[in-house]
């Protein structure tokens, strides 16, 4: 697990809000050095892809829209149906993902969000009709964040080459959006010939949602799960939340042909969410070994994931503690 190793070692310079602040030059050579993850030599480099996004089909008409030059390597998913298409997230709002995607269909395009921390939500102001399961904590999110709250996402020590054309450091910000329809537990999106049902997953964030394919059974995760360190650390974590959530999604394994993950790699094994849910019960159990991260945190680490969480908040006892 060397990237969970380069990555852990970049969170000491991180703060509350997931801001990489001062990660030395060694720790970001390493990290870019070990990059394309051998995940993406499965799938072909899509015409679209530019200096900025690298654009996968990972599945017929699933394109896995991915910024692997900045450090969170987030992953946004376009899904497209015989009448319209998804946006999945939209990324940090450092790169135009919509003129990526129009270049991917040219169907009409719904966005909605695994969640709204600001790495999720940067394009969504590009697109006029945006879902929500519109909690206060993602209508606050709609209102952006000025420079001073993300401008180390744009930061040289943030990257592994520089910004597209147009895009600066010091101008960097989620610009606000308006959210536009409702979505809740059971919704159906139907895209034609392709159905999506909304899963509320709370836990990372009480507004984190996972869509599921029951046809196909591809499962987008957001950040309940994926290849790397789950960061479980934030103020509006609940692991009360995530425990009933990874087990919800669990359940569903044996059903599922693919995940697909908002982070770091576009496709992995649905067996990964019993590992997770496995994983997860050894720390709230205190079998987990952890390893400090930084002043207040601490990581677990497993095989192919791990848990970045407070040291105050690994386990349901310590809620009470957690919540200061």
């Amino acid at each position: 697990m060397s990237i969970f190793r380069t990555v852990m070692a970049l969170l000491p310079a991180l703060g509350m809000g997931a801001m990489l602040l001062n990660a030395s030059a060694d720790d970001l050579a390493s990290f870019c050095q070990q990059l394309p993850r051998p995940a993406y030599a499965a799938f072909e480099k899509h015409p679209a892809s530019n200096s900025w996004f690298e654009v996968y089909e990972v599945e017929p008409g699933v394109f896995a829209i991915y910024e692997p030059a900045q450090w969170q390597e987030v992953i946004s998913y376009l899904i497209i149906g015989n009448d319209n298409a998804l946006l999945f997230d939209t990324g940090n709002g450092i790169g135009n993902i919509q003129a990526v995607v129009e270049q991917l269909t040219d169907k009409p395009v719904t966005v909605l969000n695994s969640h709204t921390h600001f790495d999720h939500v940067g394009g969504n102001h590009q697109f006029s009709q945006i879902l929500s399961v519109s909690t206060a904590f993602s209508v606050a999110n709609s209102r952006g964040l000025d420079n001073e709250m993300v401008k180390t996402e744009a930061s040289p020590e943030a990257l592994c080459h520089g910004l597209p054309p147009g895009v600066t450091q010091t101008d960097h910000r989620i610009l606000p959006f308006e959210i536009t329809g409702q979505v809740r537990e059971g919704t159906i999106i139907d895209l034609g010939t392709r159905k999506l049902e909304v899963l509320q997953v709370p836990g990372h964030t009480d507004d984190s949602i996972a869509l599921l394919d029951r046809d196909a059974g591809f499962l987008w995760t957001g950040d309940t799960f994926y290849e790397g360190p789950i960061w479980l650390y934030f103020p509006e974590t609940d692991l009360a939340a995530y425990r009933q959530s990874i087990a919800r999604l669990a359940t569903l394994a044996p059903e599922l042909t693919a995940l697909f993950p908002a982070h770091n790699t576009p496709k992995a094994s649905p067996d990964l969410l019993i590992e997770t849910q496995k994983a997860f019960e050894q720390v709230l159990a205190g079998t987990a070994r952890s390893t400090p991260a930084w002043e207040g945190a601490v990581t677990f680490e497993f095989d192919d994931f791990g848990f970045l969480m407070r040291e105050n908040y690994t386990s349901l006892d310590d809620e009470e503690k957690g919540s200061e």
